[in-house]
C-alpha cells in the first residue's frame, strides 16, 4: 500500500518554484484527488472525512464562481443593450427643444463651448473653475454684477497661459456672491434646440447652443418652442 497523502483542512496552496504561494486551481485540485484515491486504503474508504468535506467546499465555491461570472456577463449585456437603445434615440432628438443640467463642457478643434447658468439672486461675482480629467484646474472665469436670472459665457477653450487646452471634457463648476460677501450656488442649466448628437467612446451627447449635454443629463424634451415661455 503506498504512503497515504496529507490533506489539510484549511484552504490549500501550492507553492510555486519561486518560492510563492499560488491558489489551488481545478487541474491541480483533480490531480490530488487522483493521487490520493490511488493511494487510498480500500480498507477504509470513508476514514478520509477532510478530504471529503474539502471536496464538497471546492465544488460549491466553483458553483459560486460561476454564478458570479453569469450574472456579471448578463449585467455587461443589459448595459450594452440599453446603451444602444438610448444611442438609437438620441438621433430622434434633433430638431427638439430640450431642457438639460451638466457639469462640463467637451473641448474639440477650435470650438468655444457656451457656459450657460442661472442665479436666484443678484451675484457681485460668479467665479467659474474649468478643471481637467485630473481635478486640477485649468482656467478661472469671472463675471462681475450678475442679476438674478439666466445667463451664458463663452469659454475661448485656453488656460490661464493662454495656451490652447487638449480635446476632452472639462467639468465647470461655479461659484457666485452675492452682495453681502455670502457664496451660493448657481444652477448650471441650459434650454435650446438639440443641434446634433455626438458619439464619443460609445455615448451620445446632444449638442444645445454650443454645449453637449450627456443624454443622462437631460431633464425634459418637447417640440421647438415648446419652453419659450417657461420662466
Amino acid at each position: 500500500m503506498g504512503p497515504v497523502l496529507p490533506v489539510q483542512t484549511g484552504s490549500v496552496n501550492t507553492q510555486s518554484n519561486a518560492g510563492g504561494l499560488k491558489s489551488l486551481g481545478k487541474d491541480e485540485f483533480l490531480k490530488l484527488l487522483i493521487a490520493k484515491l490511488q493511494n487510498q486504503d480500500p480498507l477504509k474508504p470513508m476514514d478520509d472525512e477532510d478530504f471529503v468535506a474539502q471536496l464538497a467546499q471546492f465544488s460549491s465555491l466553483e458553483q459560486m464562481s460561476n454564478i458570479a461570472e453569469s450574472i456579471t456577463e448578463a449585467n455587461q449585456l443589459d448595459y450594452l443593450q440599453m446603451q444602444a437603445l438610448n444611442n438609437a434615440m438620441a438621433a430622434g432628438f434633433i430638431g427638439k427643444d430640450v431642457k438639460a443640467v451638466y457639469s462640463g463642457v467637451y473641448i474639440e478643434g477650435d470650438n468655444t463651448p457656451r457656459i450657460s447658468y442661472t442665479t436666484s439672486e443678484y451675484a457681485s461675482e460668479v467665479e467659474f473653475r474649468i478643471k481637467d480629467a485630473a481635478g486640477n484646474t485649468v482656467v478661472t472665469i469671472t463675471q462681475e454684477d450678475v442679476q438674478a436670472g439666466s445667463h451664458s459665457l463663452k469659454w475661448d477653450g485656453r488656460d490661464e497661459l493662454g495656451n490652447m487646452v487638449t480635446d476632452g471634457y472639462y467639468s465647470v463648476e461655479a461659484v457666485a456672491t452675492d452682495a453681502s460677501g455670502t457664496t451660493f450656488k448657481p444652477v448650471l442649466a441650459l434650454s435650446g434646440t438639440v443641434e446634433a448628437v455626438i458619439y464619443r467612446d460609445g455615448l451620445a451627447y446632444l449638442r444645445v447652443a454650443g454645449v453637449e449635454i450627456p443624454l443622462g443629463d437631460v431633464t425634459a424634451i418637447g417640440e421647438k418652442g415648446v419652453f419659450d415661455d417657461d420662466g
